[in-house]
């Protein structure tokens, strides 16, 4: 392959991963002057640890937002290089997960999972959203609700003839598997805090 047909692919990938890391909860944390959010609580930079802060909107923002990088970071190369758009999802998505910023300890990619999914194809990030808020609401475990939705998430993509996307997300929901398996450590032993109580995330 000639070097300059590996530059598309690459920047697209790369783009992802810059959107991706950018970490929203530790930038507004700081600014709203509600310390390093990597010393409270499990350190995790999402919205579920922004949330033992007590500041709910903090929480919200965080959450919103770390959604938005996601969709942007998709819808922006489904525009500028279409061919090129599962890169960069896999980019953001990973950038998140593990930012150079922060030493490669960032989020667990529920919230930026979600955005991705929704540019992806929203009808699947619909499904997944739907997942996340029903096991959420009966179970009070963020960390189960992500999880399921995540491991539901190729499911969903395969039920609504989405097979070219059953692959990738199969990959991302081990990723975010992996990125809890202290709390599914914690939910076997029964000692995983429910939201709004308990320092893990």
């Amino acid at each position: 392959m000639e070097p300059e047909l590996l530059w598309p692919p690459l920047l697209a990938l790369l783009f992802g991963y810059l959107m991706g890391s950018i970490p929203f909860g530790v930038l507004l944390t700081r600014a709203a002057g509600a310390g390093d959010l990597r010393a409270i609580g499990s350190g995790n930079i999402g919205a579920t640890n922004v949330l033992r802060t007590g500041r709910k909107g903090l929480a919200a923002l965080t959450l919103v937002l770390d959604g938005l990088k996601g969709a942007a970071a998709v819808l922006i190369t489904a525009w500028v290089s279409p061919e090129h758009v599962l890169l960069t999802a896999i980019g953001t998505v990973v950038g998140h997960i593990y930012p150079v910023w922060l030493r490669f300890r960032g989020g667990k990619g529920v919230a930026t999972l979600f955005g991705v999914m929704m540019a992806l194809h929203w009808p699947s990030g619909l499904a997944y959203a739907a997942v996340w808020l029903i096991v959420l609401g009966v179970s009070r475990y963020s960390s189960l609700a992500g999880i399921t939705a995540a491991l539901l998430a190729p499911v969903a993509a395969a039920m609504l003839g989405r097979f070219d996307l059953t692959l990738l997300y199969l990959g991302f929901g081990l990723l975010v598997l992996w990125k809890h398996r202290a709390n599914v450590e914690r939910l076997l032993s029964g000692t995983e805090p429910r939201v709004g109580s308990g320092a893990h995330g």
